[in-house]
């Protein structure tokens, strides 16, 4: 019997059923080493050496496959092919003490041939893909247990740091920054909207020249000077000018990379990057697509050859370019030994009973499809319309028509960003021929500032910028939002106070920690290290000098008060008659004596929700409660009153700790209930903090929905 080891159950389920009897696949359930939680991991006076220890949960499973493998005849490592993977591999190797011999196989996908062939071609573990893995660990822990308690001595508790989310936060500051001083620039748009002569098909033409000049975007900028242009084109004629007409060629978008779909799969389907890993991860352990972490848009022959012999059956042979699309890939040193992220099998339509999975595989279907079908053509005609005005005044119009749907019968391209100008349909128009007027629109407009950051469009950024890798990009965005740095509220980024603080800290003090070409430096470090180019401990070591006595500088010269100013109030303390000051605690800002610590009084900063709210006890009974400390403790008389933690604002018994109880205060939509018609939907939270929508007779109605309802009764 031959031993072969992956990573997770449903991968081992998949492949035992591919290489069939004489195989036992078994799962390693990740990671079967890790550097520990407690404390750093990394000898730092011993060249960095990494501390590795096999986590309690792991050592069931060492124990598993060491009894697997001494009864097997050969061990083989089938982790995933990446970097991660390729150290997995030797993690199990270094937790068994295998002294005998093994071989390491990898596959991009999980099919019958795939298999065969990495049989065929097993190797052992390449140690240059697991040193690189190691020092992006090494790194990030020294960069993370290191500046971690400096953010909490100099800010406060709980805070974090870290290489790649950091310089995600920071471009999420800039650009509310950016929007923030943002000065709107008032201009006016000028158009025409004409038509044939004796036709009722309309069309738009936007102002071009003044004469000799062109107008620019911004050339107008009053209503003035709009009412001039309307007066001399009062009484005007128009008529045809110069007519170009061409054809326009549009290629279709390359296979997808782990960003791409992680940006299409947000535009498209609205997954979260993490949501869409998890389903990609499943679709590729259950042996449907390609492996799901590259940054490389390459396709195998074999599956060009089969992706065009279904465009023929399904689409015709006028859909198969003569010559294969071949796609850049733009990372600097994708592996282009690894595929884009396609179909295992091209036949295969469906792929999951799931629907979400199911979604996702269409995409990744449709995509890989198009990107071997023929280029979309297009008609294009642009005009210049003229006038008979004393100065004259020209309008230009461009239209668009699809002479071939090629690729676009199947899939198109999302954009975050709306087209600046709209696609219309010109009539077949002749240099020369008169044309009708039918209204002139002058419109005032503003310019506008950047656009927040979407899910999509921080993943691209960071792409652009050389920061992150495949495998980094989704746990990035659940990182800074899970820290409290930066919220997403309608599918754009917006940093939190904290956040902004935090930011201004590292950027002030740790500049290389976020400097944008010192993050991207160090992936081509990395990179450098897989191709064997590099030590790894020589990389640490010249980053961790300077940094290390960063912060021990730091760590001397700053103090809390340098980075946040106490705003005085001038309400004073009720018990030492000094004045109140709002300081940044734990969970956010708070009202305390500016006589601390020899005053120890404290309050909440209470917002106008908090006058009016909902009270629910551990009976799930709730209650509205005109101001929320005038409540009184069901258990032992004391007064409720309001704390903030973790998952926000709730009650507690002043009597803490004799008296532990405590209350959620609830927010509640106005509405009843769909399911029991009697008790009203209210904002609830899961042990992780997630904010769901159920019923208030909670247990008695099991109504829950993730969506904030919207109806009748919520304003």
């Amino acid at each position: 019997m031959n031993l072969v080891i992956v990573e997770s159950p449903a991968k081992a389920k998949t492949i035992e059923r591919y290489l069939g009897k004489g195989y036992k696949v078994i799962a390693s359930f990740g990671h079967v080493r890790d550097l520990p939680k407690s404390d750093l991991g990394v000898d730092v006076d011993k060249n960095f050496e990494p501390k590795y220890l096999i986590p309690s949960n792991a050592k069931k499973t060492i124990a598993t496959i060491k009894e697997q493998a001494a009864k097997s005849k050969k061990l083989y490592l089938a982790t995933d092919l990446d970097r991660e993977g390729e150290a997995i591999s030797w993690h199990i190797l270094e937790a068994l003490k295998w002294k005998k011999d093994y071989q390491r196989i990898t596959f991009s996908e999980i099919t019958k041939d795939a298999l065969e062939n990495a049989l065929k071609n097993a190797r052992k573990i390449d140690m240059n893909l697991v040193d690189a893995q190691q020092a992006r660990r090494v790194l990030d822990r020294l960069v993370g247990y290191k500046l971690s308690p400096l953010l909490w001595k100099k800010i406060k508790s709980g805070l974090s740091a870290g290489r790649v989310q950091s310089v995600a936060v920071r471009l999420i500051v800039e650009r509310e920054r950016e929007i923030r001083a943002f000065v709107p620039q008032e201009f006016w748009q000028v158009q025409v909207e004409l038509s044939k002569q004796a036709e009722e098909k309309k069309f738009k033409a936007g102002l071009f020249s003044i004469g000799a000049k062109k107008v620019a975007k911004l050339d107008i900028k009053t209503k003035s000077e709009a009412e001039i242009i309307k007066t001399d084109l009062k009484n005007a004629s128009y008529s045809v000018g110069e007519v170009t007409s061409k054809k326009s060629e549009r290629r279709p978008s390359a296979p997808f990379t782990t960003s791409t779909l992680q940006m299409e799969a947000s535009r498209k389907l609205g997954y979260s990057a993490k949501q869409t890993m998890m389903l990609a991860q499943r679709l590729y352990e259950a042996g449907k697509i390609t492996y799901m972490r590259t940054d490389s848009a390459n396709l195998s022959k074999q599956a060009v050859d089969a992706i065009r012999e279904q465009i023929g059956k399904q689409y015709g042979a006028k859909y198969l370019p003569a010559v294969q699309p071949v796609y850049q890939t733009k990372t600097k040193k994708a592996q282009e030994a690894h595929e884009a992220i396609r179909p295992s099998k091209v036949t295969d339509l469906s792929a999951s009973s799931d629907s979400r999975e199911q979604r996702l595989y269409e995409l990744i279907w449709k995509r890989t499809v198009a990107s071997q079908m023929s280029n979309a053509i297009f008609n294009v005609i642009e005009a210049h319309i003229l006038t008979d005005t004393k100065q004259e005044y020209a309008f230009f119009a461009k239209g668009e028509s699809l002479a071939f749907d090629g690729f676009i019968r199947v899939y198109t391209e999302s954009r975050d960003e709306e087209e600046s100008s709209e696609n219309i349909s010109l009539p077949d128009l002749k240099q020369g021929e008169k044309l009708d007027f039918w209204n002139l629109f002058c419109d005032q407009k503003f310019t506008e500032p950047p656009k927040r950051y979407s899910e999509a469009m921080l993943v691209k950024k960071l792409e652009s910028m050389g920061i992150g890798r495949p495998s980094t990009y989704a746990p990035t965005l659940s990182t800074i939002q899970d820290r409290g740095y930066v919220k997403l509220a309608e599918k754009r980024f917006y940093p939190e106070e904290i956040g902004e603080i935090v930011n201004d800290f590292l950027v002030n003090h740790f500049d290389n920690v976020v400097d944008y070409d010192f993050t991207a430096k160090m992936e081509d470090e990395f990179d450098f290290i897989a191709d064997g180019e590099r030590d790894w401990r020589k990389i640490i070591a010249d980053f961790y000098a300077p940094f290390s006595a960063g912060i021990k500088e730091k760590e001397a010269s700053i103090n809390k008060s340098d980075i946040i100013k106490d705003e005085i109030l001038e309400e004073k303390c009720p018990d030492c008659d000094n004045n109140l000051v709002i300081k940044l605690g734990r969970y956010g800002k708070f009202i305390a004596c500016s006589n601390y610590p020899k005053c120890k009084y404290s309050r909440p900063i209470e917002s106008k929700e908090d006058a009016t709210s909902s009270v629910i006890d551990e009976n799930g009974e709730t209650e509205t409660v005109s101001e929320a400390e005038q409540e009184k403790c069901e258990k032992c008389g004391g007064a409720m009153k309001l704390k903030e933690g973790r998952f926000g604002k709730f009650l507690a018994c002043e009597n803490y700790p004799k008296c532990k109880n405590t209350k959620a205060i609830i927010k509640s939509s106005g509405i009843k209930c769909p399911e029991c018609n009697d008790g009203e939907v209210v904002q609830r939270r899961t042990k992780k903090g997630r904010i769901f929508w159920g019923c208030s007779k909670y247990p008695k109605c099991k109504y829950a929905t993730w969506e904030e309802p919207k109806g009748e009764g919520k304003e």
